[in-house]
């Protein structure tokens, strides 16, 4: 640190310290714990589709409906699923078919987002690639 020494126009000695290096370093100090500090992302990444218009002789696909309730509880084409094995079982069946039937995942408005993202991030792991969200329109008011 720089000192400055002088006399002052009564005759005491004057001793200031100048601070301008000490906050620059302080400031580049600040700037690398910023960037340092890991970005915490909790994300389901997954591969979203290219819009593309099917041909018009194209057979309608099988369509299965993934139904979460505001309490979490999840229904597969109006049959209650007990637990999350069981979703799995279900969504495992549907990776195995030649021709995957499209899922539709339906959440209630109130339904926490906990139980979407873990439905989501199930169909991914386990190979689900025609999956989509009905409903968002009820988000949007």
């Amino acid at each position: 640190m720089a000192m400055s020494a002088g006399a002052s126009e009564d005759g005491d000695v004057m001793v200031d310290i100048n601070t301008t290096p000490l906050i620059d370093v302080m400031l580049v100090l600040l700037i690398m714990l910023i960037i340092t500090i890991p970005i915490q992302t909790h994300a389901v990444k997954l591969n979203m589709p290219v819009n593309s218009t099917p041909p018009p002789d194209a057979v309608k696909p099988e369509v299965v409906e993934i139904v979460i309730d505001f309490d979490g509880q999840i229904g597969w084409n109006n049959e209650v699923i007990k637990d999350r094995a069981d979703l799995e079982t279900h969504l495992y069946r549907i990776t195995q078919q030649a021709n995957q039937p499209e899922v539709h995942l339906i959440p209630n408005k109130l339904a926490p987002y906990k139980y979407v993202a873990e439905v989501m991030a199930e169909a991914q792991r386990l190979g689900v690639t025609k999956f989509g969200i009905v409903g968002n329109e009820q988000f949007t008011h």
